[in-house]
């Protein structure tokens, strides 16, 4: 019997521990890591812009979503993969299998950042606040999706109480149980 292949959608804003997260459920299941927010990150680059600048440019130009989401719905379709990414869930919502969503307070959220990027608490305050702004309405705008609505995840966790140990626990015990309630033979 060969056992069901899984697709797990990783999501949450900046800085909320989604990337360390998925990066780990990668290691644990030997699962391939894909990242949207490396495509975007890559796109920035390329162009010379900060992620500020080429989310600006995003809001009115749609073509920078529709390859990102392009090559992200495209991952989603191979298999056992981890997909990182702020709208992965809600894109490839069909696709996955698992669908987590991991969050803290925006404090906290911007401190990560900061400590991340090496640059100060305020500029990374501004930029989080403008990113996350204009991504919403984009989102809103091109998808009719809301981030702020979370009922597509099979679990949502806040990662601002927890260290990393812990909310990594919560979630290998989550999968595990979907893993073993979901195993299924492929034809």
């Amino acid at each position: 019997m060969v056992l069901k292949l899984v697709r797990i959608a990783v999501s949450g804003p900046p800085g909320s521990g989604k990337t360390t997260h998925a990066k780990r459920i990668a290691d644990t299941y030997d699962l391939v890591y894909y990242s949207a927010g490396g495509i975007f990150r890559e796109l920035a680059r390329s162009r010379g812009l900060s992620l500020e600048e080429l989310s600006l440019i995003a809001l009115k130009d749609p073509s920078i979503d529709l390859e990102i989401d392009k090559r992200t719905f495209q991952l989603a379709h191979e298999d056992n993969v981890v997909l990182d990414g702020h709208l992965t869930a809600w894109i490839a919502s069909d696709i996955v299998d698992f669908k987590i969503y991991i969050t803290a307070p925006l404090k906290v959220r911007v401190a990560r950042i900061a400590a991340r990027d090496n640059k100060p608490f305020e500029d990374a305050l501004r930029e989080t606040i403008v990113r996350e702004s204009v991504q919403r309405r984009r989102f809103i705008e091109f998808y009719g999706i809301d981030p702020l609505d979370l009922s597509v995840f099979d679990l949502v966790i806040d990662t601002s109480k927890l260290g990393v140990e812990e909310t990594f626990a919560i979630i290998k015990y989550s999968i595990d149980k979907f893993l073993k309630t979901h195993k299924t033979a492929n034809l």
